[in-house]
């Protein structure tokens, strides 16, 4: 009936139910109604069922919101009622009348999302104050300063959030007042001085409006309503909600409540508390509160707050007294309610609080936003106290937060100038000079220097240059792009696509906003925010503590997925390894060629005219493949190895400049015309739809013929009798046809036979295939009959699905998201109803023809936790992701099982 009524508009529906009061003299909400009442409607209704001391209101729930936008802005027609019905509950329930000039009940209206999303939408305080009620006011309390003072702080409130006046104009009459009077804080200024504020800022409204300032109440508290309302779609809440993935049609309830005021005199005060350190998550009572003050004063700056707890004080040398010191009674019952809450909730609690007149209140509570450090701490230390269980431990950490504690982070009170701004494509905060080339960057490194590689766009060439660098900023790229990509493998921090950085490579300087550097100029990056920030600015480094490897040990029992690695190098095999990569799921052999010893030799071999010339090239790099390979497999020790045979676009792999050219036409022993000519021959207008992948491998069989003999000759070498055996997974790319696939697997099985025959070992390796295609997608089945196992290769994939380059992507995806027209990025959470269907239909299709066929992912998305979930589902084998987010799938992996579970103890 509810959704039906907001949905058509119908104003007859006077059954909905849209307002729900709390305490006083009952309450009609609770903590399971959060997607109606809003996070704070909800835990405020809660907090009265268990009896503590909240302010009663009531709630106008979320639907109205959606109503609200859904008929222009206006109200479903019993709304006024059930307000006025709620409104006089709340008088009742407190024997004050709202608007009453003897003794005023006055009013908080504050927004309440069902997710936090502090700072985002409006409030207003001290609702119900006007030229008549502040009188009673004063009057009633006796303070006539303490009156005037909350008048002039609603007015100015008021005037912001709903009337549109400019806030800044109101602090320099505050100011002007301050000095004429020669006070230099607010709490300095007596009551004839609030007296002569409150008449500024009457004339300033009647002057900025044409009109004087609201007297009657309820016209105000609609107007505060519909301005909560409003904040809803105001610019910094659609901001808010994009990045944090939060839908528009959620909305937002409105809260009413009476006000408590912690600004009457020194028996009062107002605070901030965290039941545990939202920080390091150590089980200690944390916050701030101040004497005499509203809530707003603890957080504008204006005051120095004080400790709550005295060995917090003792503990930051300060001065001021704790309130365990000043209000040690009230200082217990809210301690004694800091383990109420967090014993009720089972989780980290964040709460507001005010003290009048020696009478605590509990404003709000709701989930404290903390550290992943925090984060991680709070839950094993929460399991191992018994208060949740191992599962809801895993449960509660994000994955993605756990790239706080695998990079460098920045010291969050460093000052910073924010140069640019890019995508956050690889996590990490790092500083040091600007250089321009690759060359330039493993040199100044060699020497000791600490750079960051800057470039329009990287290309494989530059991976010694990368592998140099503490950073990579690029100015054109998406968040799969090369530099992406790379970098997180290498766990370099990166930021990729800062387009209004303007780069000068023949000048070496970069300029933005006005701003211009040069090469060895000192520039930080902040991967994990995307800025971009002028100097070096102070990092903090990550402590992995023995919290984390309890929560991944947990973490392994629960998932179903196996996880891999994606790895080319020792390093990055090592890494992952020590992360708990369960095998390599991608070896890019094309990344092991760009070293400076080999480009020419792979060079030679693309360019060379015969398959004789080819194979003397390959003949320089077959010990080196095998070298790579077998120290892989050491690695690994017996762990699972899948190793994709050379899938270059031709473009990257060609010599470009003159000198590249004289160096392959000096080790080939031919002149640089004949290199020169033979490049112009081999360019693609389309390289990356090109001679590229198990295309290469068939025109040219020596090529792939020599990586299998490398990858069976390391396995003879390293999988000895005292060894661990060698599982060697040996995978064609690009294949859209079971024809591809055959031609190839008898390439490969005759070098298997031949390497078995020379050494007398028998060789345990499967051949399979990247799926990467929607044609090889579809034809599954037939390739099944050939391929092994399938992985599937999703960057490409949704490329060739969308028809979009992930590379030029990043300029046109945002707005796409903007107008609706994609939900997010593909290239960094799978598109479930488009490329996820292909996936599907190549697993059913392969299953059917191979029903022990295995099934992986080795894009990008094997390292995004929405991504993940959606491969647990489906039902593959294993996800493949960069070394340094293998914990991230881990904990995915196991919160994916852990939720279907749930999902199907739910049905039953």
């Amino acid at each position: 009936m509810r959704d039906e009524a907001i949905e058509s508009g119908d104003q007859s529906a006077t059954a909905t139910k849209w307002v729900y009061s709390f305490g006083g003299d009952g309450t009609e909400g609770n903590a399971s109604l959060r997607n109606l009442l809003g996070g704070k409607g909800a835990n405020l209704a809660e907090m009265a069922r268990i009896g503590l001391p909240v302010p009663p209101g009531f709630t106008v729930s979320t639907e109205v919101c959606n109503w609200f936008y859904a008929n222009d802005r206006q109200y479903p027609a019993d709304l006024t009622s059930q307000v006025d019905e709620a409104l006089q509950r709340l008088e009742g329930s407190l024997g004050k009348r709202f608007g009453d000039p003897s003794d005023p009940l006055l009013l908080s209206v504050r927004s309440g999302a069902r997710a936090s999303m502090p700072g985002m939408m409006d409030t207003v305080l001290n609702l119900g104050l006007n030229d008549e009620t502040v009188e009673g006011l004063a009057a009633i309390t006796g303070n006539k300063r303490f009156a005037y003072d909350s008048y002039r702080r609603f007015i100015q409130m008021y005037c912001d959030v709903v009337l549109g006046v400019d806030n800044g104009l109101f602090e320099d009459e505050l100011e002007t007042v301050k000095r004429d009077s020669g006070h230099r804080l607010d709490t300095d200024l007596t009551a004839e001085d609030w007296a002569e504020v409150l008449r500024r800022y009457k004339a300033l409204v009647a002057d900025a409006l044409d009109e004087p300032f609201p007297q009657d109440p309820r016209a105000q508290l609609w107007g505060a309503m519909g301005a909560v309302f409003g904040s809803w779609m105001n610019q910094r809440a659609i901001t808010y909600r994009r990045l944090h993935g939060l839908p528009a049609d959620w909305g937002t309830a409105v809260n009413v409540q009476a006000m408590v005021f912690g600004n009457r005199g020194d028996d009062c005060a107002t605070g901030v508390a965290f039941t545990r350190d939202p920080a390091t998550g150590e089980n200690v009572f944390y916050g701030e509160y101040l004497v005499n003050a509203q809530g707003e004063d603890v957080v504008a700056g204006t005051r120095t707050p004080q400790h709550i707890t005295l060995e917090a004080r003792e503990a930051a040398g300060a001065d001021l007294p704790s309130m365990e010191e000043v209000m040690p009674d009230l200082y217990r019952e809210l301690a004694d309610i800091r383990l109420t809450l967090e014993n009720h909730y089972a989780e980290m609690q964040d709460l507001e609080f005010t003290v009048e007149s020696g009478t605590l209140y509990i404003l709000q509570t709701r989930t404290g936003k903390r550290t992943a450090t925090a984060a991680l701490k709070i839950a094993v230390d929460m399991a191992n106290e018994g208060l949740i269980s191992q599962e809801e431990a895993v449960r509660r950490v994000d994955p993605a937060a756990l790239d706080q504690l695998l990079h460098p982070m920045l010291d969050p009170d460093a000052e910073r100038e924010v140069l640019a701004k890019g995508l956050p494509a690889s996590p990490g905060a790092v500083s040091g000079k600007i250089v321009m080339s690759a060359d330039e960057a493993e040199r100044l490194t060699e020497l000791g220097e600490r750079v960051i590689l800057v470039r329009d766009e990287t290309s494989p060439e530059d991976i010694h240059g990368m592998h140099a660098a503490v950073g990579i900023l690029t100015s054109r790229g998406g968040m799969t792009s090369h530099a992406a990509v790379v970098a997180r493998g290498m766990g370099r921090a990166c930021v990729a696509g800062a387009g209004e950085l303007a780069l000068n490579v023949k000048e070496g300087t970069l300029t933005a906003r006005g701003r211009t550097l040069n090469t060895g100029d000192v520039i930080t990056l902040d991967g994990a925010t995307g800025d971009v920030m002028v100097g070096a600015v102070p990092t903090i480094e990550p402590e992995l503590s023995g919290d984390f490897a309890v929560l991944m040990g947990w973490a392994d029992r629960f998932r179903k997925l196996g996880i891999r690695t994606n790895a080319e190098t020792p390093h990055d095999a090592k890494v992952a390894v020590s992360f708990g990569a369960e095998g390599i799921g991608l070896c890019r052999t094309e990344h092991m060629f760009f070293d400076a010893d080999r480009i020419v030799n792979v060079r030679r071999m693309i360019l060379a005219e015969t398959p004789d010339e080819s194979r003397a090239a390959l003949a320089e790099l077959l010990p080196l493949q095998r070298k790579d390979f077998a120290d892989l497999f050491r690695i690994m020790a017996g762990k699972p190895v899948t190793i994709r045979l050379l899938d270059p676009p031709l473009h990257e792999f060609l010599p470009k400049t003159d000198q590249d050219m004289a160096d392959v036409a000096e080790a080939a022993g031919v002149g640089v015309a004949s290199v020169r000519a033979r490049v112009i021959q081999l360019a693609e207008s389309n390289p990356m739809l090109g001679h590229r992948g198990c295309r290469l491998g068939i025109t040219h069989p020596e090529i792939y013929e020599t990586q299998a003999r490398a990858i069976f000759e390391a396995a003879v070498e390293v999988g000895g009798a005292d060894q661990d055996p060698v599982t060697a997974e040996i995978m064609i790319p690009l294949a859209f046809s079971k024809a591809e696939l055959d031609l190839l697997k008898k390439v490969i099985a005759s070098a298997a036979e031949e390497v078995e025959a020379q050494s007398g070992v028998t060789l345990n390796y499967h051949v399979g295939t990247m799926v990467e295609l929607p044609r090889a997608a579809l034809r599954a089945g037939e390739l099944a009959e050939t391929a092994e196992f399938f992985s599937f290769g999703t960057n490409d994939l949704t490329q060739t699905t969308f028809g979009i380059s992930r590379d030029d992507s990043a300029s046109f995806l945002l707005e796409y998201e903007r107008l609706g027209v994609i939900e997010g990025d593909p290239f960094v959470t799978i598109d479930q109803s488009g490329v996820g269907e292909l996936v599907q239909i190549a697993m059913e299709r392969g299953r059917a023809a191979r029903p022990d066929l295995n099934l992986g992912i080795c894009g990008e998305h094997g390292g995004d936790p929405a991504s993940i979930r959606f491969c647990h589902e489906i039902g593959l084998d294993y996800v493949s992701c960069s070394p340094y987010r293998v914990p991230i799938a881990r904990l995915a992996a196991a919160q994916a099982a852990l939720s279907l579970d749930e999902g199907r103890l739910g049905s039953a």
